[in-house]
Formats: C-alpha cells, structure tokens, sequence
C-alpha cells in the first residue's frame, strides 16, 4: 500500500515537535524572513529519502498534492520521489518532469528543497540543450527562481561546462539577497575546483564588484595567499 493516505499517515507518526522547532528557525520561517510560513514535522532527510524510495511510484498528481502542502517534508519527498522518476524515465518522460518541475517553482520555496532538485531535474535536463529557460529565471523576482537557475549549472559544471555558470554568476553580481551570493560564490568554488585559471579570470575581471559573501564562498579552496590577495583588495 503506497499511495498519499498512506505517505501522510506514516509522516504524521514520523513527526518530531522538538526537531520541527529547531528546523522552523534555521530554515528562517519567521514572519519577514525568506522561509515565513514554512512548516515542519521534524523528520530528518535520510529518513525522508526511503520514504521517497518506498513510495517512488506515486503518480503526478499525487506528487502535485505534495509540492501543494505548506509542510516542507511533504514538498521535499515529492521531489525526491520525482528525481527517482526523472532518472529511470525515457526522453518524453523527462521532458514531462522538466516542464512539470518549473511549473512548481512557486513551491519549491526554500534552499534546500532548490539544492536537492535543481541540478539532478533542470540541470540534468539541459545539459545538451538550449539554456535560455535559466536566463529568464534568473532575472525573476522569486529568490527561488533564481536561485534554481544558479543551483541547475551544478550539473554542467560537473561535465566541465562553465559558460553558463560565468554568465549567469556575473548577472547576479548586483543581486541583494545573501541566499543567491551564497549560491554563486558556491558554484564558482565548485568550477575553481575543475579548473582554477577559469575562476580566477572570472576573480581578476568581478572580484571588485562581487558581494563579500559570495567572494568568500569563491575562493575557499584556493591556497592562502590567493585567497589573501583578493580580500585585501575588498573593503
């Protein structure tokens, strides 16, 4: 028996009050902070993704029903299950999720449930196909979306692919939420990581102008005196 009564019902028994308060406060769910309304049953990840496992045929519309609730839980084991289906699915089955997966962007709404997704369904899904898609999310007011579009180049990034993660780093150079220089100076170690002289031609041309924080992510893995030298030259 794996349909939703039974997911929920089994999240419901899972459920741990003291956790869910610990994990409403690091996933800022305070009123006027990025994840207000977000809600937690204080159930932990690993646990999560064999409930994925053991409930990875659910169909869409169940899986839409997840994606719908105000119970992050609910949302990220939809997506887990929707990644199992994505990998073992044909062409049109992916093309299916893909296109399912960015119209539920609206509900993939905190930077964990972006991270886990992003790469594996947008960025997997484009790897030899047109990005255009990441450049209008990019410039989309939803922090979310955007950061999608940075969390998706992940996936190129891992196939030696930089062009994108370069271009859409330096468009959000200006970009005013710690959540987003965070996801870029991220993606930017992770291209240093594979090819150094890349990321510090992108360093040498942006350091000046890059936020503090995503600068920071940047350089992490670079030897002491590299990373000494850009952020002596940052106020």
């Amino acid at each position: 028996m794996n349909n939703l009564r039974y997911l929920k019902k089994k999240l419901n028994k899972l459920a741990n009050p003291k956790q869910a308060k610990i994990l409403q406060g690091f996933f800022k769910t305070g009123k006027g902070e990025y994840g207000e309304g977000d809600v937690f049953l204080g159930i932990k990840v690993p646990i999560q993704r064999k409930l994925a496992l053991e409930f990875k045929d659910l169909k869409l519309s169940d899986i839409q029903k997840l994606l719908n609730s105000k119970i992050h839980e609910e949302r990220l084991i939809a997506l887990f299950i929707l990644i199992g289906q994505y990998i073992k699915s044909d062409a049109t089955g992916k093309k299916l999720i893909f296109n399912f997966y960015l119209k539920n962007t609206k509900n993939i709404n905190n930077w964990d449930l972006v991270d886990l997704s992003a790469p594996n369904i947008v960025g997997n899904y484009l790897l030899n196909k047109p990005r255009k898609i990441l450049y209008k999310l990019v410039k989309s007011k939803n922090l979310w979306e955007r950061r999608t579009a940075v969390l998706a180049t992940f996936s190129f990034i891992r196939n030696n692919d930089f062009k994108d993660v370069l271009k859409i780093s330096k468009i959000l150079l200006s970009d005013k939420h710690d959540l987003i220089h965070k996801a870029v100076g991220w993606m930017l170690r992770e291209t240093g990581k594979r090819d150094e002289k890349i990321l510090e031609k992108f360093l040498n041309e942006n350091y000046i102008k890059m936020p503090r924080t995503m600068l920071r992510y940047a350089i992490e893995k670079l030897n002491n005196e590299k990373r000494g030298f850009y952020l002596k030259k940052v106020i």
